[in-house]
């Protein structure tokens, strides 16, 4: 390589690399090993980015048909250089992809790391900012270049401070050199060893070969050899893949340092043939919810083993984002786009195995391996709910699968199923009930459960945020109806009816005093059937939306119907014996609209006035 007589451009770094560049260096030290699995990853998606684009243009293979990755080392120049004969890059994208934000995956990098969570190595693969992993191991790294198809170089420096360097090169091959300048503190990877085990342990499932120089006088020599598997794991009889394999193959796939939790790997044969390697991560990807909706990333597509694109929009619901994974289809063209694929019937198909396959590995789970599956539904657990909105076809299959809290069981641990709910329902019973909260506290203390524990019957207690959302689309199971205990018109026997009906009488008096003293802070007064110790609650129509879920609503600033509450009363309580006997109209009103605060605020309502609140409950003290 010579580079030309051009003197070198020096550019800034777009501020967000500079802090990317400052967070990996100082908080990914203790796993500073992960630069030579990232740089490995890039080399070899460049090696498949020049597969794909040779299908269409053959001869950019020019020179060098067989793609490979070559990792070498130099004691004396205290380097590292890892390069590849893949698609090279030009000066543009040279700037575009290290010295620029070329998406927004490293802003959300930014955010996860600038949060409260702790620094973790599991961020670099999954942001798509790896190369800057190199800094943790050298003070310089330089970056040569060239494109295939291209006639001109590019040299790419810099000490990761802020600046970097640019000049044209003059490169005899296609491809990409990245050389580390090491740190004087990092002499263990000039060791061959060291290196080599880290692409055991990280890089063997790369599907190239990745080679090293034979040593020759305890010095790297002129000759290579393959250091790693190169094969394409997924292509293998399920016979001859260890476990070891399949969490090694997770790993260098997922970006991730855990085990995978489960996997399934199939392959189906007939008029349509793919092979699908399947993974449950243990826990969560930190782009589960932030972002991840819009950029969902995981699932790799390849045809006949070249690899085409991260296809996991076209290959899985979005309710299904955490898995991770291969598909490899036989029969699709191999110049398929994405927009082909959105309308390929074949790619349906596909995607329906691929549900089906996830859904059969979770059932799998929750019937033999109840810790495993307690794991994964504590990570997954309300990104599978969506599914009940999203998958219609497999509402039943993904509902049996969901848990709950419920009243039958101790703490906030949700175990419940709604098979185990319905296996234990008294004769009779046609409904399934529970309540929605935000949080266990606020659910298996409300008022609203009072009658059904006075009658022994069971309640689910929901407080996750998405369960009012969900629960809009699951209104039966197992032929039973879900209904909520704060929400319509309570089914009563003949004995509850009648006994309902004369409390209801007696207590008109004082349900025309409250109505009266509430004005229209609320729609109407009635007795309850629902308490027994409390004073009062808060009564929903069937489709009224509960108080705690429009109080985040709003919050999260959506315009929001006001409505007005009805309340619901317990005469028998001396609170409401007080409002009735009481003869000084400010008390009353006082008391009245007490009763109607407590009752929204244990269900989760948001008080229109805390000030006068305070207020009236000082002076109902004082007394």
């Amino acid at each position: 390589m010579t580079t030309t007589t051009a003197s070198p451009e020096t550019h800034k770094f777009q501020a967000e690399v500079a802090q990317v560049l400052h967070l990996v260096t100082h908080s990914l030290y203790s796993h500073k090993e992960i630069f030579l699995r990232e740089l490995i990853s890039n080399a070899s998606d460049a090696c498949d980015k020049l597969r794909f684009e040779s299908i269409a243009q053959p001869e950019l293979l020019a020179g060098e048909g067989d793609l490979r990755i070559d990792v070498s080392w130099d004691p004396e120049a205290r380097t590292i250089t890892v390069s590849d004969n893949g698609i090279g890059m030009t000066r543009d994208e040279v700037v575009a992809n290290i010295g620029t934000i070329a998406s927004s995956g490293t802003r959300r990098f930014l955010e996860a790391m600038s949060g409260e969570q702790k620094a973790d190595a599991r961020l670099i693969g999954q942001f798509g900012v790896g190369f800057y992993s190199a800094f943790i191991v050298a003070d310089r790294v330089t970056v040569l270049t060239r494109r295939a198809g291209a006639g001109e170089g590019v040299k790419w420096e810099s000490d990761g401070k802020g600046e970097y360097s640019l000049e044209p090169a003059t490169l005899a091959e296609r491809g990409t050199q990245v050389i580390l300048h090491l740190k004087a503190d990092e002499e263990e990877f000039l060791k061959p060893w060291t290196l080599r085990s880290l692409i055991t342990r990280y890089s063997d499932h790369v599907a190239f070969p990745i080679r090293m120089p034979k040593e020759e006088d305890g010095k790297p020599g002129s000759d290579f050899e393959t250091v790693n598997a190169a094969s394409a794991l997924w292509a293998k009889s399920k016979s001859d893949i260890s476990d070891e394999d399949y969490q090694g193959f997770y790993k260098s796939l997922g970006h991730d340092f855990n085990d995978a939790l489960a996997w399934t790997h199939n392959r189906v044969e007939g008029s349509q043939s793919f092979t699908t390697l399947l993974y449950l991560p243990e826990q969560p990807p930190f782009d589960l919810m932030m972002g991840g909706r819009d950029e969902r990333k995981g699932l790799k597509l390849y045809i006949k083993r070249v690899f085409i694109m991260d296809a996991a929009e076209e290959l899985l619901r979005n309710y299904l984002r955490f898995v991770r994974g291969v598909v490899d289809a036989d029969d699709l063209p191999l110049n398929v786009s994405r927009e082909i694929l959105q309308q390929n019937r074949q790619l349906e198909r596909i995607k329906g195995a691929c549900v089906k396959r996830v859904l059969d590995l979770i059932e799998k789970l929750a019937r033999d391996e109840p810790e495993k599956f307690a794991t994964f539904y504590k990570a997954f657990g309300n990104t599978l709910k969506e599914g009940i909105v999203e998958d219609h076809a497999n509402k039943e299959r993904i509902a049996k699968l969901l848990r709950f809290a419920s009243t039958a069981g101790t703490g906030g641990a949700q175990t419940i199923s709604l098979d185990d709910y319905v296996g234990r329902m008294a004769v009779g019973q046609d409904t399934i009930w529970y309540i929605t909260a935000d949080s266990y506290a606020a659910a298996v203390g409300s008022p609203q459960l009072e009658a059904f524990k006075a009658k022994g019957t069971e309640v689910l207690l929901m407080f996750d945020r998405i369960d009012e959302w969900m629960l809009g689309n699951l209104t039966e199971y197992a032929d039973k109806k879900l209904k909520n205990v704060a929400k319509g018109e309570l089914p009563l026997d003949e004995d509850d009816k009648r006994q309902q009906e004369e409390a209801s009488k007696a207590a008109a008096p004082l349900v025309s005093k409250l109505k009266d003293l509430l004005g229209d802070r609320i729609a109407d007064v009635r007795v309850s059937a629902r308490l027994t110790d409390s004073p009062s609650c808060l009564a929903l129509s069937d489709f009224e939306m509960a108080p705690h879920l429009a109080r985040l609503l709003r919050e999260a600033g959506h315009d929001m119907p006001t409505s007005k509450p009805t309340l619901e009363i317990n005469p028998q309580h001396a609170l409401l014996k007080r409002v009735e006997a009481e003869p000084d109209a400010a008390k009353a009103a006082d008391l009245a609209n007490l009763l109607l605060e407590q009752a929204e605020i244990a269900a989760g309502a948001q008080l229109p006035d805390p000030a006068a609140f305070v207020q009236r409950m000082n002076r109902v003290l004082l007394g």
